[in-house]
């Protein structure tokens, strides 16, 4: 490296997916001696983002340090080859490394050593304001890309190991039970920010489908995008009894706050709480869920529709449906009805590829999830559409490779339009409970056995409908 020239300098900077930097790196004509002479304050100079300064100050350092790195990488893989007894050759040679190396990520994340002014908050067990948020937020940030060698595309699993680590450190940040959701949600839209700038990037692409994001993703955010052109072009359509209130100045700066990156989710909450009384008022007149969610967009988002349903119910869906799965799983995958069905066959094939006990887990979670409607006899397709196009009006959950934990999907549809993205099964679950609930939409007669299951176990009624 210390003979590389510029040009070398800027080709490794877009291998390391820091392909940003490079105009200034041309400007200032970095070469390899210098990269390698460059100092934190120098780094502050050349790199605006935090985030980029932490991964290219660890890169530096990895090289370095390379005499000792590769030493103990080489341990680890044989320490690895020894712990995987399995036949590496050929094929799953890369998916070996790849698992190997999400392993790793999973068993080393320690929290980042915040600035002074975020340990003096924490340490008083005080609850940050929306200020501080975003600082714990940005140091996560950048904390992760470091420990993801540059990717600014975390997946699920990644993103619930540094909440849960924050959470367990600070059980404090747990506000009403809701703190994993809340702060998973910020820290999701701080990656988005970051990566705003370089959006349209075709390595931007590339690199998305490198860290196991397919290229049919890029229509969601065009879907996600018309309808953000939705709630700006019928702005004015609200209705007349709202305009000049106060309730009306609610609706408008939730509607503003929906369109930004980076949102004010304490505020969020407090004004979607005090305007309930109109969307429910709204909801029992049979208003046409387009209009309720031109008012309120934030019912798009999963976080915000599970505490409508706690507001409606003081229950935590998302917490009941983790317990529902994690209790019932092994009996729903253990019943003769789903022994032959096509979600339990692929679910044994891809059982075969992994060992991690968190991965097979996830799985099996799923696979009941996905198999419900088939113990009780009910309609599937009313249910969830795997891997095929939804045709239901009704609350219906999408979802694309089910047991591929880089690359599955989960999408909430009502009237055959999207309304939100999830991050897994569990909260797909909750999320279609909630619909129905919320959006007070009377449950198919096909589909009334699987949602009374559910809902007697969230309900916690005295005699809980139990499987077949």
């Amino acid at each position: 490296m210390e003979n590389w020239s510029v040009e070398q300098v800027c080709n490794w900077l877009k291998q390391r997916n820091l392909g940003e930097l490079v105009p200034k790196f041309r400007e200032e004509e970095v070469s390899g001696a210098a990269l390698l002479a460059l100092n934190d304050r120098m780094v502050q100079q050349l790199v605006k983002k935090i985030g980029h300064q932490a991964v290219l100050m660890d890169l530096i350092r990895k090289y370095q340090q390379q005499k000792s790195g590769l030493d103990s990488l080489t341990y680890r893989s044989e320490s690895a080859f020894q712990k995987f007894p399995e036949v590496i050759s050929g094929k799953n040679l890369k998916s070996f490394f790849a698992r190997y190396k999400m392993l790793q990520w999973t068993s080393s994340y320690s929290l980042p050593d915040f600035p002074y002014d975020v340990k003096c908050i924490l340490a008083e067990k005080k609850c940050p304001d929306h200020s501080m948020r975003i600082r714990i937020i940005e140091f996560l940030q950048a904390d992760m890309t470091k420990y993801l060698e540059g990717s600014l595309y975390p997946n699920s699993q990644q993103y619930n190991i540094v909440v849960n680590a924050l959470l367990q450190a600070y059980p404090f940040l747990d506000e009403d039970g809701n703190g994993f959701l809340l702060w998973k949600r910020a820290l999701k839209d701080r990656f988005k920010y970051v990566r705003r700038p370089i959006e349209d990037d075709e390595q931007v692409l590339r690199n998305k489908c490198k860290f196991g994001h397919r290229r049919g993703q890029s229509r969601k955010s065009s879907f996600a995008e018309n309808k953000l052109d939705d709630v700006q072009v019928q702005v004015e359509e609200e209705p007349a009894y709202l305009k000049g209130s106060t309730m009306d100045l609610h609706i408008k700066w939730l509607k503003q706050e929906y369109m930004k990156t980076q949102r004010n989710w304490k505020e969020v909450d407090n004004r979607m709480s005090v305007t309930i009384e109109i969307r429910r008022k709204m909801i029992s007149n049979k208003a046409p869920l387009k209009d309720i969610l031109i008012l309120f967009p934030f019912l798009r988002c999963p976080y915000q529709l599970f505490r409508e349903f706690q507001l409606l119910t003081h229950m935590d869906i998302y917490k009941k449906t983790v317990w529902i799965l994690e209790i019932y799983s092994e009996n729903i995958l253990s019943l003769y009805v789903v022994r032959n069905n096509p979600i339990n066959i692929m679910l044994q094939e891809n059982l075969k590829q992994h060992t991690e006990e968190e991965v097979l887990k996830y799985m099996k979670m799923t696979a009941a999830c996905l198999l419900l409607p088939d113990v009780f006899g009910d309609d599937s397709s009313l249910f969830a559409a795997v891997n095929e196009e939804v045709k239901a009006v009704t609350p219906v959950l999408e979802v694309k490779n089910p047991f591929n934990v880089n690359s599955c999907e989960f999408a909430l549809y009502i009237e055959r339009e999207e309304l939100a993205q999830l991050d897994d099964c569990t909260m797909a679950l909750a999320a279609l409970v909630a619909a129905f609930h919320v959006f007070n939409i009377p449950c198919p007669k096909r589909i009334h056995r699987t949602l009374n299951f559910l809902q007697s176990l969230v309900f916690e009624v005295r005699n809980p409908a139990s499987l077949p």
